[in-house]
């Protein structure tokens, strides 16, 4: 069965969703049966989104974006370091 993708926005909003379920006394269980995601799934989005809201997750995910772009960079760059300095040792 293949998994469905939820965008941050479709998150928080059923993280809300089980927040007002919860207040009516419904269970864990009973909450992602009717949101359709299992526990485990449901706790992930509650420590990743927990607090968040919709316009914090966008930012929060362009920041994750920004953040691996930059991790590539340094890695490349320190790549062609290590490459500059074993050509400069004469070690080739």
């Amino acid at each position: 069965m293949p998994r469905k993708r939820y965008s941050a926005e479709q998150i928080i909003g059923k993280l809300r969703e089980s927040e007002i379920m919860q207040t009516k006394g419904l269970t864990i269980s009973d909450i992602c049966r009717e949101l359709g995601v299992s526990e485990q799934t449901y706790y992930r989005w509650r420590r990743e989104f927990g607090g968040l809201g919709v316009d914090q997750a966008k930012r929060l995910k362009q920041l994750e974006g920004e953040n691996k772009q930059l991790r590539k960079l340094v890695a490349d760059q320190a790549l062609d370091m290590a490459i500059l300095k074993e050509a400069a040792s004469g070690n080739f």
